[in-house]
């Protein structure tokens, strides 16, 4: 009895709907995971190859495809409509121009030519690390590095030949940097490029190498570079400088500078994104009276009102005291202050007394509380804490 085939669209894992970018995505997936060079000996992956690929084949064509979603598997049996050979009613000649592409990606290119590796390419680039205090970091500041790059060599003109002589056309491979091996797979000849071993992809061959840099071409260098670090720059952030990196290959542009900021802490500021956060201390008198009080910014010292009877950890709002944004410095976060009343530890006898007496006037001493008769609770009600508060100090 044959064996029943399973729907080309479960097979893949997609819907009926499925457009082709969801059917060539669902199919990488399953061609590289079943592929026999990456399963040998694996008869079920096989298998499931041969299976994923044949649902591809079929789904991926519009006709097949209609006729599909119409007739169902029969539309392929006894030389249909699909044609005969290979499996599934598909000749090896149609896998070829349809998976062309999908496996040029798992073998260097597939049947496609690759770009030669000898052509221009940009060089490293190299990272740097600096660390900035706080105020730097908000403000923006200028630092200057030094960063170890590589230079031409003068004895040689980057060549990396011995004076005198001069680099030779690997015979490899002709001097285009690659090679092309052969692999034999499922779907016939497969082209695999690679670089080139003996010239590592330069195509060229330096048979007697500049005794200063090696045959490199390229000597190490000290250099001292000035770095802008913009207002606004976070913790763990970089600075790209275009064109301070190592040299290209062949002609190619150099790579970048990236310099990776650390801000060192401060004492008193915190900072989240574009807001700054910190703590005041402020007296009982000045919580409880109001007045104005000096709070410390990144741009110095402001003035701030308090309101009478603040409480501890009341948090105001400095706007525009902030970070600067990075993307338009001229617009800048907030600075929140949180007021903390300060408990005073060392009391003259006289402050003491002071108190013991506001204590007493406010009614907040520690004694136990008599009964008030009917006669006391009509009387007139006393003047509040407030009242009594400011009539002390302002005595």
């Amino acid at each position: 009895m044959a064996e029943t085939k399973r729907d080309y669209y479960e097979v893949l894992g997609v819907d009926r709907n499925a457009d082709d970018a969801a059917l060539k995505k669902a199919y990488r997936v399953l061609a590289k995971k079943y592929h026999p060079d990456m399963n040998p000996g694996d008869a079920e992956a096989e298998k499931k190859f041969k299976e994923a690929s044949e649902a591809y084949a079929v789904l991926s064509d519009p006709e097949k495809r209609r006729q599909y979603d119409q007739f169902g598997h029969t539309a392929f049996e006894g030389g249909g409509a699909g044609g005969a050979g290979g499996f599934g009613g598909f000749s090896s000649a149609d896998f070829g121009d349809i998976f062309g592409d999908i496996f040029g990606d798992f073998f260097g290119g597939g049947r496609r030519s690759g770009r030669a590796n000898n052509g221009p390419m940009k060089g490293a680039n190299v990272r740097k690390g600096v660390r900035i205090t706080f105020e730097e970091a908000i403000f923006g500041c200028e630092k200057e590095l030094d960063v170890i790059l590589k230079e031409p060599c003068k004895t040689c003109n980057g060549t990396g030949a011995k004076p005198g002589t001069s680099p030779e056309t690997c015979s490899k491979c002709g001097g285009k940097g690659q090679v092309v091996y052969t692999q034999q797979s499922f779907f016939g000849t497969v082209q695999n490029v690679q670089t080139c071993p003996d010239c590592h992809g330069s195509g060229k061959i330096i048979k007697e190498k500049c005794s200063d840099c090696g045959g490199t071409g390229y000597v190490s260098t000290k250099k001292t570079i000035k770095v802008s670090i913009p207002a606004g720059i976070d913790n763990g952030q970089s600075v790209r400088i275009r064109d301070k990196g190592e040299p290209g290959v062949n002609g190619g542009p150099r790579g970048d500078l990236l310099v990776e900021v650390t801000v060192s802490r401060h004492p008193i500021f915190q900072r989240q994104d574009v807001h700054i956060f910190s703590t005041a201390p402020i007296t009982f008198a000045q919580a409880a009276l109001g007045g104005d009080v000096r709070i410390k910014t990144v741009d110095g010292e402001v003035i701030y009102t308090v309101k009478p009877g603040t409480k501890t950890d009341t948090k105001v709002r400095l706007k525009g005291k902030g970070v600067p944004s990075l993307r338009n410095p001229q617009l800048r976060g907030d600075h929140y202050v949180t007021l903390v009343i300060q408990t005073p530890e060392k009391l003259s006898a006289e402050a003491k007394e002071a108190l013991r007496k506001f204590d007493a006037l406010t009614g907040n001493s520690l004694h136990q509380e008599e009964p008030v008769a009917e006669e006391e609770k009509k009387k007139p009600k006393k003047k509040g804490f407030m009242d009594k508060l400011k009539e002390t100090f302002e005595d």
